[in-house]
């Protein structure tokens, strides 16, 4: 049966009855204010009146059940009919709904429903509907996209390092040692990409186990290991602010600092480059910023660099440019914390970026970040 079928059903059974209890309580009435029986006088044939005794209530009751039939058959018509139109209309928001529905399985996700009327359940499920599917083909979109750049930049390394071995095979004077060098630098290049879209893949899960962290140490520790290389870059490095205790994953996190620190050192000024890094709280939340010198960058430009392989190319060097996803693997880790990500360029030139995310009370237990046991995340990873 029909969902329509069902409440059409629903409300004639629910007419019926209110149909019964309504001549019932009439017929109880009349029992209650009639009598029985009742003398009465008649005239005679005579002329006379003469008394005589009779059925009141049984008159009434053959006057009175051939129309309280009438009257059911005519409330079992007007309910099938009246509430087949009824369930029609109260269901049509639904149909167009369901026909929404198949068009998303059709992989149409541009269609919307779009009901007009009142705010009601119907029109809030169809807006949380319209606004499910903007999301999706938004993700879709974005998903499609990151394939298609993600296979290029993948298909860039094996075709020089294909490109290298055919010219070593075909010209013996080849030097062995400079094409094996080259062939070094573009399989390293090879694995940090596919690392940093590895490591993308498993921030997108959002699958880790909340622990307390200190973004200052976080700091700390990303700024401590990068400092050969911001020395190699003439750049210095300020780190300032408060506790800043906060729930996620410490590793996420620290990649996630890593990524912002390097991203400040890499692009920055050719020679005597600065780069700010502060923690501190706020009443929402606690934030971690970096700030860099640099080239002037545009508003427009600046929107899409979250955006996986989108390189600005007035800000990218020629060594440790990185594979274009750093700051969409720092995205992708603010998200999975429930924070915000804010990029904002600097009015005398480079780059300010905020992390928001949610503040908890301090651990009682933290201890200062002891040595690594292992290497640190990996240049190629920053944007």
């Amino acid at each position: 049966m029909s969902v329509r079928l069902k409440l059409t059903l629903s409300y004639t059974g629910f007419l019926m009855v209110a149909g019964v209890l309504l001549l019932a309580a009439v017929w109880l009435f009349l029992l209650r204010y009639v009598p029985d029986r009742a003398m009465l006088s008649v005239p005679s044939t005579s002329g006379t009146l003469s008394a005589g005794v009779f059925p009141i209530r049984s008159k009434l009751l053959q006057v009175f059940a051939p129309r309280a039939a009438a009257v059911f058959g005519f409330l079992l018509v007007f309910g099938l009919v009246g509430g087949w139109i009824l369930a029609g209309r109260m269901l049509a928001p639904l149909t167009r709904i369901t026909e929404a529905t198949r068009l998303a399985t059709t992989r149409s996700l541009s269609h919307r429903i779009r009901l007009p009327g009142r705010k009601d359940e119907f029109r809030e499920l169809a807006d949380a509907f319209d606004a499910m599917l903007e999301r999706l083909e938004v993700h879709v979109a974005g998903q499609q996209r990151f394939a298609a750049n993600a296979s290029h930049e993948l298909r860039t390394p094996l075709a020089i390092s294909k490109a290298l071995l055919d010219v070593a095979r075909t010209d013996p004077t080849q030097d062995t040692g400079e094409v094996i060098e080259r062939l070094r630098v573009v399989n390293t290049r090879a694995i940090d990409l596919t690392e940093a879209l590895l490591l993308l893949s498993r921030a997108e899960q959002w699958s880790f186990t909340p622990e307390h962290v200190d973004l200052s140490l976080l700091a700390e520790e990303a700024t401590e290991t990068l400092l050969p290389l911001a020395e190699k870059h003439g750049t210095t490095i300020e780190t300032s602010g408060d506790i800043t205790p906060t729930l996620g994953s410490r590793t996420l996190l620290l990649q996630l600092t890593t990524n912002l620190v390097q991203n400040a050192i890499v692009h920055n000024l050719p020679e005597q480059g600065s780069v700010w890094v502060h923690t501190g709280v706020r009443p929402d939340g606690v934030v971690l910023t970096v700030e860099n010198t640099g080239a002037r960058l545009t508003p427009q430009l600046v929107s899409t660099l979250t955006e996986p392989f989108q390189r600005g190319s007035e800000r990218i060097r020629t060594d440790h440019a990185g594979v274009g996803l750093g700051l969409a693997i720092v995205e992708t880790i603010t998200h999975a914390h429930d924070g915000t990500l804010t990029l904002t360029p600097r009015s005398e030139g480079g780059l300010r970026v905020t992390v928001e995310l949610p503040a908890t009370e301090p651990d009682s237990g933290r201890t200062e970040p002891g040595p690594r046991s292992g290497p640190g995340p990996g240049p190629g990873s920053a944007r």
